[in-house]
């Protein structure tokens, strides 16, 4: 049992902070950073859904937001919105999951094996919610570094490089913090679900087991019980 709680909390350590990273990943700024900003005045960096420029000298930021969703953009930006938008619903909804499922929560006391079933439950929603979310930051990534490495390769400059920046990396955290998340709710509490029925399985066993014995029982006062009644209803007859 002791081992059974270490691993809600720790699963639930790290789906807090997974679902908490794919958020922040999602809507922060900070997806591509200037490459070379020795020669600049200002740091420039690109998120999903704005641009900020943000002054070296006296650190005030200036953010322009992009066209409506209903514009012409990149395949990049577009797949990586809907991906990472997939993640954090599927995140939200596994930690939500987990929380009805821990047994410090007073949902369902005395349906432990219903808990354990939704702690199942939200091991497998973290590990699907980790699968858009490592995607979309890997192929924004790989696809960032291509670019550049391809102006690079060719000395082709446009004024500005973009490397990928902390925006990026907190979507590949909150990915694989899913990812371990939901292997400790599905693989190590799988084990405790086969404990749990095979308790079960024996207490039901004992209880048909013990049953038989009890309608012996019954049957044998029954007769004793008829022939006392029959014999004073005979008493009564005769007088």
């Amino acid at each position: 049992a002791g081992m059974k709680y270490f691993l809600q909390y720790v699963a639930c350590f790290f789906a807090f902070f997974s679902t908490g990273f794919l958020i922040a990943s999602t809507w922060t700024d900070c997806w591509m950073v200037n490459a070379d900003d020795s020669l600049e005045v200002s740091t420039k960096c690109r998120g999903l859904w704005w641009e900020c420029v943000t002054n070296v000298f006296d650190g005030i930021q200036t953010c322009d937001e992009y066209d409506s969703i209903y514009a012409e953009h990149p395949v990049k930006l577009v797949l990586t919105r809907a991906m990472m938008i997939t993640a954090d619903i599927l995140a939200g909804f596994g930690f939500l999951f987990l929380l009805l499922g821990l047994d410090c929560v007073k949902f369902l006391p005395d349906e432990p094996h219903i808990k354990l079933r939704i702690c199942m439950v939200s091991g497998v929603t973290l590990l699907i919610a980790g699968v858009p979310g490592i995607t979309g930051s890997l192929w924004y990534a790989i696809d960032v570094y291509v670019e550049r490495s391809s102006l690079v390769l060719h000395n082709v400059f446009l004024g500005i490089q973009y490397k990928f920046g902390w925006s990026c990396w907190l979507g590949m955290a909150g990915s694989l913090g899913c990812f371990l998340s939901g292997a400790v709710l599905t693989c190590c509490m799988y084990l405790f679900r086969d404990t749990s029925s095979g308790r079960l399985h024996s207490a039901q066993s004992l209880r048909k087991a013990y049953s038989p014995a009890e309608t012996i029982v019954t049957n044998v006062h029954l007769p004793s019980s008829q022939t006392a009644t029959a014999k004073m209803y005979a008493v009564d007859t005769r007088v």
